[in-house]
């Protein structure tokens, strides 16, 4: 499906290695993440038109670190090197890397660097920044042909280049914002060093992808599980825009969404000519988790009614050939072998018959979440469901602690949607993470008018996060946690008691079950 220009990142173990992707993709230039052991003529038949080592945790001169073969610099494609991929390109060219002494640098964290801009790397940026450095290793001599770019005030070598050959190599991380100007840079190897045009935008892709579903699909019919999250959404927008009523939609509706959702989802569907079926499940899921208080019950509970209702609506569409999945490409990334056509647990489709045998059809596989979201605007969904939040499988079922009621899944949506108005009307919807409403299963005395209450305890939750693998607690100015406290109290009944939780992650989790 593409038939853009083509950058090749080869992953050698670092911590970065998607952002690095992510990164080159911001300059509208198309690349993709291929593990060290890819091998070589399969690399050379992408015809890159650069090529990103990335950083890794190994020293280089150990023989059981990752190596590449030295054909790599014979191709004529220009090299970029970040830390362990700098170190790499020096050793495989036949340069000298030994450990750092305290006198030859060993840098961490943020270092005071200067660069000569007559590199075309440093080109029109100013001659000294920070750079972010991470490296115990030293380049104790550097290939024959390569000149020193950039050096901090320990490291004589902090930046190296062959400009005849496009070879660059640099020991800091220009791939984060730590970095000052390291977009730039990157931009400079792209643009002055590759070539690049500048071919990959999200308004080209939707064309493509949309003409690739066409043909891949042809008169098929296409069954896509729709849960209302963002990459579910955007895929079922993309198959409506390619092949209209041959999708069939089932959205089940466990009566666990946040308030008014389930008719979002559907009033943001209606304008495309596909079967859209809401199984309104609600009653079967309270039933099935009565009296049940344990996290982890709840979950497998509703995963696994979760799939029935999903196979006793599917099983009504009759023959079906292709199935739909929203993997996105950090999951890819992350599967390690490139292949994400392993079916998620609980995406997997029970109660087809066995002999059924349909494809997968995969159209956002290929992106990171913020393509994503830009793809669901050209495909025209509305910001809601674009900008729309992590939110569990399971729903308010785990953001409502102890036994689950119909009573308190109302009490929470309401408190819940009060929460993310007066989020959305301070202007902070954006610049905090994930931000939600917790009902606990404790309640205290209060006092409403001349009555005491015994009523529930509502906890707010807000974090900022780049990865959501670490969190720390969203510092929400008190006015605005005051006015939804005192809004919450006054229009929700059943919850006398506000209470905001302050705590990171680790050691909490985001969520509270």
């Amino acid at each position: 499906m593409n038939n853009h220009q083509y950058v090749l990142i080869i992953d050698f173990g670092g911590q970065y290695n998607q952002l690095i992707a992510r990164r080159v993709r911001e300059n509208n230039v198309y690349c993709e993440v291929k593990p060290y052991t890819t091998p070589l003529e399969e690399l050379k038949a992408l015809n890159p038109i650069g090529i990103i080592f990335t950083g890794g945790p190994n020293s280089v001169y150990l023989e059981e670190s990752p190596h590449i073969s030295k054909e790599i610099f014979e191709w004529g494609v220009p090299v970029l090197g970040i830390c362990y991929g700098c170190q790499l390109m020096a050793y495989t060219l036949g340069g000298e890397v030994t450990p750092a002494q305290d006198d030859s640098a060993r840098e961490y964290g943020k270092t005071k660097t200067y660069y000569n801009t007559d590199c075309k790397l440093f080109q029109g940026l100013p001659e000294e920044g920070i750079s972010w450095m991470s490296h115990s290793d030293y380049m104790a001599r550097v290939p024959e042909g390569f000149a020193l770019v950039a050096h901090s005030d320990a490291c004589p070598n902090v930046a190296i280049a062959d400009e005849s050959r496009g070879f660059y190599g640099v020991q800091y991380h220009p791939e984060v914002n730590h970095t000052e100007h390291g977009q730039d840079m990157l931009h400079n190897f792209l643009y002055n060093v590759c070539g690049a045009v500048g071919d990959w935008t999200m308004e080209d892709y939707c064309k493509t992808a949309i003409a690739a579903v066409r043909e891949q699909v042809g008169d098929g019919k296409v069954l896509l599980g729709l849960s209302g999250g963002v990459d579910s959404s955007v895929a079922a927008a993309l198959l409506a825009e390619a092949v209209g009523n041959q999708l069939t939609c089932v959205f089940v509706d466990h009566g666990l969404m946040r308030k008014n959702e389930g008719d979002e989802v559907e009033a943001a569907f209606k304008k495309w000519d596909i079967n859209f079926v809401r199984a309104d499940a609600e009653q079967r899921f309270l039933d099935k988790l009565a009296g049940v208080t344990e996290p982890e019950k709840k979950r497998k509970i509703i995963g696994a009614e979760f799939i029935r209702v999903f196979e006793e609506e599917s099983s009504k569409v009759g023959q079906v050939d292709f199935l739909v999945q929203g993997t996105i490409y950090p999951d890819v990334i992350e599967s390690g072998k490139g292949d994400a056509a392993v079916i998620k647990s609980h995406h997997n489709v029970g109660g087809l018959p066995d002999d059924v045998q349909f494809q997968i059809i995969e159209p956002l596989r290929m992106l990171f979440k913020d393509e994503v979201r830009q793809l669901g605007r050209e495909l025209g969904l509305p910001e809601y469901l674009v900008m729309r939040q992590p939110f569990p499988g399971p729903g308010l079922a785990i953001r409502i602690i102890g036994e689950i009621t119909k009573e308190k899944a109302d009490i929470l949506r309401d408190a819940d949607a009060i929460f993310r108005e007066e989020i959305s009307n301070a202007g902070l919807q954006y610049s905090i993470n994930q931000y939600f409403a917790v009902l606990t299963n404790m309640r205290s005395v209060g006092v409403m008018g001349d009555a005491r209450t015994y009523d529930y305890t509502l906890a707010l939750r807000g974090v900022t996060t780049t990865d959501f693998m670490t969190a720390d607690w969203a510092r929400i100015p008190y006015e605005v946690l005051d006015k939804a406290s005192s809004r919450i109290v006054n229009e929700v009944a059943g919850i006398n008691r506000i209470v905001y939780d302050i705590t990171s992650k680790p050691p909490a989790t985001i969520e509270w079950e």
